[in-house]
């Protein structure tokens, strides 16, 4: 026992290696961990104290324990069955396909990047590039919301900003975890997207596997009272318009509510810009009839570059208001009471909730000047800059004040400052006071008409239309 052993140095040397690993991962890394867990769980007590709606611990949950509590969750675990029954695979194949998709799906949220760091640059990028009006927030009707409702904002979608533009607005009310598309899904943004909390999601995927872990995930987070964020569109608007609803994500939600546990409440968010950073982009892409953008967050942040290079030279200019509107909530405990649903009758139930939070969208969406000017001009045709200002505030003082962002500011300077912007993009000329409307720009001025043209009422339009046909007389 007390014999002298000879070892080469280098035996000796992975001797001791080995020795320090297994001392690290069997004693000092758990304690290490521990201790930041602990330090972690009081950053976020603090920070709950701050939040109208707290952090869930579902949010907290390491990744590896998600992806594995979701995959062996029993709806997940059937379908990895049917799966392979279906394609004629062993089950340990599909089950590995399933985790490929947990581990896509999970986010990997991080309080110190939302709060610290997301929320910060957010706040930084809204205001440098807008000026920001939040109009008719509802603040009575979403503070009546039970605290411990699950709070999914459904929003239409304009714009990439738009993610950018809502995690600004919600920085005292809670983290969101949004459903992000594929676009997203590029180094290193995937990394932070996922460290935020947002979770990828497959628009196109036909894989009913997919399908079903996506399902379950939502489902868990639903359950658990995370505040979620949702574009019930699907994708940007081509035309301005907000396009149909679908029902997917909507569906998995409503699926997920147990009457016997917590509310889910849906509040609609209605957002609108004077600018909107990939409208070009767009345009064309609805002229080709097809969803392919040859760019996409790409082209925002070689804007957005130059737009930091004219500051650098003092020639830098905002792009005009972006402004949010909030609609009434819409609880779905109550709407389930006043729709008693069967198996056969559920999909009608969703498509009704679906319906009615686009309707609400609509209702609240905000009227900006550029949108206004943009209506005024395609139905009234070319005009005098006076009579142009004019029908605009005639229009304005129609409107309910809850569509109306921009009261918060003088209407008269608003526009004003609007028809300079909209001169230098191209979309009209001005020229000894008269107003023209540039054809080659008519899909521009289009796609942001049509954003209100819904809230316009039929006598008001009608008004126009006579007195363009009265001066072109």
């Amino acid at each position: 026992m007390s014999q002298t052993v000879e070892l080469p140095l280098w035996l000796f040397a992975l001797i001791l290696v080995f020795a320090a690993v297994t001392f690290a991962s069997h004693f000092l890394f758990p304690s290490v961990r521990w201790f930041f867990r602990r330090r972690l769980e009081r950053a976020v007590a603090r920070l709950n104290q701050r939040l109208e709606r707290p952090i869930q611990p579902f949010n907290l949950t390491q990744r590896h324990d998600m992806i594995q509590r979701l995959i062996f969750d029993p709806q997940v675990t059937q379908a990895i069955a049917d799966h392979a029954h279906a394609e004629g695979i062993p089950e340990n194949v599909a089950f590995q396909e399933a985790r490929r998709y947990a581990r896509e799906i999970v986010p990997s949220f991080s309080a110190f990047t939302y709060f610290s760091l997301a929320i910060r640059a957010a706040r930084l990028l809204s205001n440098a590039v807008y000026t920001v009006q939040f109009g008719h927030q509802r603040s009575g009707s979403l503070r009546a919301i039970d605290p411990d409702a699950t709070v999914i904002f459904v929003m239409n979608h304009r714009s990439n900003m738009d993610y950018v533009l809502v995690t600004y607005l919600a920085a005292e009310r809670s983290a969101l975890s949004y459903a992000v598309g594929e676009w997203a899904r590029v180094w290193p943004l995937s990394g932070l997207i996922r460290a935020m909390g947002a979770y990828f999601i497959r628009r196109r995927s036909r894989s009913g596997l997919y399908h079903k872990v996506l399902a379950a995930y939502v489902r868990l987070a639903t359950q658990a009272g995370v505040t979620q964020a949702v574009f019930p569109e699907g994708g940007l608007t081509l035309d301005g318009r907000i396009a149909p609803v679908k029902l997917g994500l909507l569906r998995y939600m409503v699926e997920a509510y147990d009457p016997k546990r917590r509310d889910v409440v849906f509040v609609p968010v209605a957002l609108n810009y004077d600018r909107v950073l990939e409208d070009s982009i767009l345009t064309s892409a609805a002229r080709r009839g097809q969803r392919r953008f040859r760019a996409r967050i790409g082209v925002i942040a070689l804007r957005l570059l130059r737009q930091l290079g004219l500051w650098l030279i003092g020639r830098y200019r905002r792009a005009g208001f972006a402004a949010v509107n909030f609609g009434e909530p819409l609880s779905l405990r109550a709407y389930m009471e006043a729709h008693p649903t069967t198996a056969e009758t559920e999909s009608a139930v969703v498509r009704g909730i679906g319906h009615e939070l686009m309707v609400r969208i609509a209702r609240n969406m905000p009227v900006l000047p550029v949108p206004l000017l943009s209506w005024v001009l395609l139905n009234a045709g070319d005009q005098s800059r006076a009579t142009l200002l004019a029908r605009a505030e005639d229009i304005l003082a129609t409107l309910s004040e809850g569509t109306v962002a921009a009261r918060k500011v003088d209407s008269g300077l608003a526009l004003e400052q609007a028809l300079v912007r909209m001169q230098a993009r191209g979309l009209l000329d001005i020229r000894e006071g008269w107003v023209t409307i540039e054809t080659q720009r008519l899909d521009g001025l289009q796609f942001y008409a049509n954003s209100i043209a819904h809230l316009i009422p039929a006598k008001m339009l009608a008004e126009q239309k006579e007195n363009a046909a009265s001066a072109n007389v």
